[in-house]
């Protein structure tokens, strides 16, 4: 099942399932005005909403620049960096060395969730020499989560899967993470894909709290990025969760990220701009990549094994500010 919240003049727009074809849709609003009040009542709105997406009959056309996030805000938005190979790189730029628990303690901070980004809606660059950069990545949309949840038993409270593009200012970031206290304003607001899945979506691909398909990034059109997100995928989903929930509970409709989705090997390409300006300072010395500027564009997208477009794709263009 996919569902999405089009827009309609509130903040949180109105729920409505996407049907298989990927271009049309149903209204939901009389099982649940959004998607936050779905996730609050779960048990009863599930069933309701398949029924509404499996019922005979065509829908109405979908605009996917119709669309804002699935959540438009979020009570928590957590990002993790599960992805080691990001880490050791992006930690190489600034001449930073990785914690000497990178392997066994996941990476989390917890960004701004009061102000998503549609998949359609302009990235503002409100000063370049901050750095704007793209970070392409996984996200999983949690239900009520008790504290303590183990990775064993972490599995049926994951409810939905997001795509992400979590908008990061580079030059900032130095500065802040020096004060001890971690990222702040190095971190505007993020951005989902139109379409929010149920695990059961991905089929074979969602495997072990992990997705094992390609992650694709295009810059301007260029694809800059086909990567791997299931095998280096170091923490799984289940881990993060695990991780999180040490020391207190979660409600629905917390949303939990992978980090940069990131692959060893060069040929993957690269899910952001800090990842290849690293290689290109490990190669030659110096980093010639920019970061984004007006005009630019930035597609993130994932097909499963058979071409399908899964979550639709968050097209986004920098727009000076």
């Amino acid at each position: 099942m996919r569902l999405a919240t089009l827009r309609d003049g509130t903040r949180d727009g109105a729920l409505i399932v996407v049907l298989p074809d990927g271009r049309s849709y149903r209204a939901a609003r009389h099982i649940a005005p959004n998607l936050q009040a779905a996730l609050d009542d779960w048990s009863r709105c599930e069933p309701l909403l398949r029924a509404l997406a499996a019922a005979p009959g065509e829908g109405l056309p979908l605009d996917l620049a119709a669309l804002l996030s699935p959540l438009p805000r979020a009570y928590e938005w957590i990002d993790g960096s599960a992805y080691l190979n990001h880490v050791r790189l992006v930690r190489k730029a600034r001449g930073a060395e990785p914690p000497p628990t990178l392997e066994t303690d996941p990476l989390i901070y917890q960004g701004g969730s009061g102000t998503f980004l549609g998949p359609r809606d302009a990235i503002p660059l409100l000063n370049p020499a901050w750095g704007l950069d793209f970070e392409s990545e996984v996200a999983v949309v949690l239900g009520d989560t008790p504290a303590q949840t183990g990775a064993r038993d972490a599995a049926p409270y994951v409810r939905l899967i997001v795509l992400v593009n979590d908008v990061t200012l580079r030059n900032l970031i130095p500065d802040e993470l020096a004060k001890g206290f971690g990222f702040f304003c190095s971190k505007p607001s993020t951005a989902f894909s139109p379409f929010a899945l149920t695990p059961d979506e991905l089929g074979e691909a969602w495997v072990d709290g992990r997705v094992h398909l390609r992650l694709k990034t295009e810059l301007d059109g260029v694809t800059v990025g086909d990567t791997d997100a299931g095998p280096e995928m170091h923490f799984s989903f289940f881990d993060l969760i695990a991780h999180i929930t040490k020391s207190r509970a979660f409600t629905a409709g917390t949303i939990v990220g992978s980090g940069t989705v990131s692959n060893v090997d060069p040929e993957r390409g690269v899910s952001c701009l800090a990842e290849r300006r690293t290689r290109e300072v490990l190669e030659s010395g110096k980093a010639v990549t920019a970061f984004l500027v007006d005009g630019q564009t930035v597609r993130i997208s994932m097909a499963d094994a058979a071409g399908r477009d899964l979550f639709g794709d968050i097209l986004q263009r920098v727009v000076a500010q």
